[in-house]
């Protein structure tokens, strides 16, 4: 299989080979996947990050060698909206971007000349604390919800907690359902600390919502957009209707 980068700010990935299909996720700038077979001006590919399965245009990556994508860590785009020079064209791109490759400030990927003149950070560079997970995750705070979004551009609930963990080494997987596996359990809300993840289900007890505490009365979360709202041992309470949004199935630290 062909190793590619996402060479655009934002490449959703869809369900099927078709601008009208379903958005499942999305790769950001330098992300990597592998590509496995082609359907004209679409290729179907893995995300090597999270394993996520779909399509995407082909004219929204390029394809490297291996050992550039295949890094154990890469630097990340650490503010808010990043510059990159590609071919001396100059693009935003979003927080949480990666740079795989990067020696010094400038790198290859193909065909592609990269310089980036923003701030970068090695990917888990964070200590998990409460100052620096406040500083990171809220820098996605009013990023609008966004179904299989990944950026302070657009993000779901997942999404935004999965890129949010990515500064601190913590590696989650694209889905709340496939998070909720990982980490250990907090037995009540009230022991529950910065960083920690409250997950929620539905009705017929599928997870289906994540988000992240700020301490054990509020929560971080992709509702309509990312926003703080109060929790208790019932679920989500939305701060500007009063209503109780979310339904609480238990808390994870990783």
């Amino acid at each position: 299989m062909n190793t590619a980068l996402c060479i655009v700010p934002v490449a959703p990935i869809r369900k099927e080979p078709r601008h009208e299909a379903e958005i499942t996720s999305q790769l950001l700038f330098g992300e990597a996947a592998e590509l496995i077979s082609n359907h004209g001006e679409w290729v179907e590919l893995i995300c090597t990050y999270d394993g996520y399965a779909g399509f995407c245009m082909r004219n929204q990556l390029t394809e490297v060698e291996p050992a550039i994508a295949m890094q154990d860590q890469v630097s990340l785009v650490n503010t808010w909206s990043g510059v990159m020079m590609v071919n001396e064209a100059r693009m935003m791109v979003p927080f949480g971007s990666a740079v795989p490759g990067l020696i010094s400030s400038e790198t290859t990927w193909g065909s592609y000349r990269i310089r980036s003149s923003s701030k970068l950070v090695m990917e888990g560079a964070y200590v998990f604390d409460e100052e620096n997970i406040r500083a990171i995750a809220f820098q996605f705070l009013n990023t609008p919800y966004l179904w299989g979004g990944r950026s302070v551009f657009g993000a779901d609930c997942s999404g935004f907690v999965q890129v949010v963990m990515r500064f601190f080494g913590k590696h989650l997987p694209r889905d709340a359902a496939h998070q909720s596996l990982l980490g250990e359990d907090v037995g009540f809300l009230q022991e529950a600390r910065c960083g920690d993840l409250a997950f929620f289900d539905n009705e017929e007890g599928k997870i289906i919502h994540v988000g992240l505490l700020l301490n054990d009365r509020e929560i971080l979360h992709a509702a309509g957009r990312v926003r703080i709202d109060t929790i208790d041992n019932a679920g989500i309470i939305n701060r500007d209707t009063f209503q109780r949004t979310h339904q609480l199935r238990f808390v994870k630290r990783l």
